[in-house]
C-alpha cells in the first residue's frame, strides 16, 4: 500500500479523505464538503495539496472546492457527465478512464444511482476505492436520480473488486444503516458482531469508515441481493430476482 490516508470529518456527518502517496509525495483530496477542517488537516501534516477528486455534484461533497483550490492551487478532477453541475474542472474524466495519481493508475468507475453521473475512484496499487454516496458503510445512497437497476449494477461493479479493498465512503451513517440491517435479520451473527464494533467505535468518538469490501459483502444488505436469507427476510418468494430483492430492500430502508 502506497497511501497514507487521513479521514477528515466535515459538516455534521460527512467525510473527506486526504490521500498522500508515500512513494511520490503526491497529495490528493477526495471530495470537499467544507474547506475549514480540510485546510486544518493539510496544515497539521504540512501537506501541499495537488489534486481534488469529486465523486458527484451534491453540495455536501463540493462546497469547499472553491476556497481550497484558491488557497492551494490544486487541480479539480470530476466526471464529464456531471461537468455542468460541478465546480469548474481542470481535468474531465469518464467511466473506464485511468488517471495517474502518485503511484496509482486510478480507475474511474460509473456508480450512478444516488445521482446520475456519480463516479467512484479505485486506486488498485493502494487497494482503496472512494465511493462517495454509492456504496456506503453498511448501506448505499438513497436513489435521488437513478433507478434501482442502475444502483444494483453500480454496486456490482464495486463488488467485483478484490475483497481486501478498503472502501472509503462519504458519511457517518453506519450505525443507522446497521440498525436497518439488524431489523431485517436480528439473529444474523455477522450483523450483530459488526454492530458491536460500530458502537464501540462511536463510543470512542472514532469514524466507522473506511471499511473493507469483504465486510460489506458479508453484512451490507445492498450487496446481498442474491442471498436467499435476505430474500426471505424481506418477505419475498424464493423466485424473486436480485433486482426485486434490492428494490424491496431500498424501499424498506427509505421507510425505516
Amino acid at each position: 500500500m502506497t497511501i497514507e490516508l487521513t479521514v477528515v470529518p466535515c459538516l455534521s456527518d460527512n467525510y473527506a479523505y486526504i490521500a498522500k502517496d508515500t512513494a511520490t509525495g503526491a497529495v490528493t483530496l477526495i471530495d470537499a464538503p467544507e474547506a475549514g477542517p480540510i485546510m486544518e488537516a493539510l496544515k497539521a501534516q504540512d501537506l501541499k495539496l495537488d489534486g481534488i477528486l469529486l465523486t458527484h455534484h451534491h453540495d455536501d461533497h463540493i462546497a469547499g472546492v472553491a476556497e481550497i483550490r484558491a488557497r492551494t492551487g490544486a487541480k479539480v478532477i470530476g466526471a464529464a457527465a456531471d461537468r455542468h453541475r460541478l465546480p469548474p474542472l481542470d481535468v474531465v474524466v469518464e467511466p473506464g478512464n485511468q488517471i495517474r495519481i502518485g503511484s496509482d493508475d486510478v480507475q474511474v468507475i460509473d456508480v450512478s444511482g444516488h445521482t446520475v453521473g456519480h463516479v467512484a475512484f479505485y486506486f488498485p496499487q493502494s487497494g482503496m476505492v472512494f465511493t462517495g454516496d454509492s456504496l456506503m458503510a453498511w448501506g448505499c445512497g438513497r436513489l435521488f436520480e437513478g433507478s434501482p437497476a442502475q444502483m444494483l449494477e453500480s454496486l456490482r461493479r464495486i463488488a467485483a473488486l478484490p475483497e481486501g479493498v478498503i472502501v472509503c465512503s462519504g458519511h457517518e451513517y453506519t450505525e443507522s444503516n446497521g440498525r436497518f440491517a439488524l431489523n431485517l435479520e436480528p439473529a444474523n451473527p455477522a450483523l450483530k458482531s459488526r454492530m458491536r464494533d460500530t458502537m464501540a467505535r462511536r463510543g470512542r468518538g472514532e469514524p466507522t469508515v473506511p471499511s473493507t469490501l469483504a465486510l460489506e459483502k458479508a453484512t451490507n444488505p445492498f450487496l446481498r441481493a442474491d442471498d436467499p436469507d435476505l430474500c426471505a427476510a424481506l418477505g419475498l418468494p424464493s423466485t424473486a430476482s436480485a433486482l426485486d430483492v434490492f428494490t424491496k430492500a431500498r424501499q424498506a430502508k427509505d421507510q425505516f
